[in-house]
């Protein structure tokens, strides 16, 4: 996959990329990622991105004609069909499902926005969608894109040593993932549970489920409302609830 990035910032992604998942991927050429001084679309002597807001109002917006002219110089390589994703707070909530969704294109493009927002008419001509991490505000969609890169990155092929960590892992199968232990097997009065001392690979995994869905009932229970819940699944809920009205 190739991933573009347009940003004022390009030093921002410097160590990220040259860091641990995301420089293996490089390496491996399962991931190839460019990222481009919007400064470079300016007209201007002085390389200005950004100006005052018609209506007047806090903050600077960023100009129209520099971001319009990055985007069609990358479509031109890579295609009309390349998506075109503006980081901003008033995007789509990004998540696992929008992850998998990604990981199947060949390129994407990746706008980072600044100061007060862009010009309107950049959403208008060449944004394709617009994506947001979360319900709160940065200072620009430098780590945002980082985020959807990262995202994207472990699901494609090769990335990940071992494949099945991503069918394990929290949001993979819908749930939060189940609580983690390693050695030693008692530490300040902590113990392992014992099922996973046991060798018994069918009650582990029930256990894993079972608490999967604890975690999730207890922190997320909404993504429970959004699931098809198997034979097991409602059995273990069920268990659960009995435990609950016990205490």
């Amino acid at each position: 996959m190739h991933i573009d990035v347009i940003t004022i910032f390009p030093d921002f992604f410097s160590s990220a990329l040259d860091c641990s998942m995301l420089a293996r991927a490089r390496q491996a050429e399962a991931l190839a990622v460019e990222v481009h001084d919007l400064r470079n679309w300016a007209a201007d002597k002085h390389h200005v991105v950004d100006d005052y807001p018609y209506g007047g109002g806090a903050g600077m917006v960023m100009k129209p004609e520099p971001l319009i002219l990055a985007v069609e110089d990358l479509l031109s390589e890579a295609g009309p069909d390349c998506p075109v994703i503006l980081l901003t707070p008033q995007g789509q909530q990004f998540d696992q499902a929008k992850a998998e969704q990604l990981a199947k294109q060949e390129q994407l493009i990746l706008i980072c926005g600044h100061y007060e927002g862009v010009d309107e008419r950049v959403r208008q001509s060449v944004v394709t969608e617009e994506l947001s991490i979360g319900d709160y505000i940065l200072t620009g969609g430098e780590p945002a894109a980082l985020v959807v890169i990262e995202a994207v990155a472990r699901l494609l092929p090769g990335v990940l040593g071992n494949p099945a960590s991503l069918e394990s892992e929290s949001f993979g199968s819908g749930l939060l993932e189940y609580p983690h232990y390693t050695r030693p097997a008692q530490w300040r009065g902590m113990s392992v549970p014992e099922v996973l001392l046991s060798g018994h690979h069918q009650k582990i995994r029930r256990w894993r489920h079972k608490e999967a869905l604890r975690r999730t009932r207890e922190r997320r229970p909404e993504l429970l409302e959004q699931l098809e819940l198997t034979e097991e699944a409602r059995e273990l809920l069920a268990e659960l609830e009995a435990e609950c009205d016990q205490d």
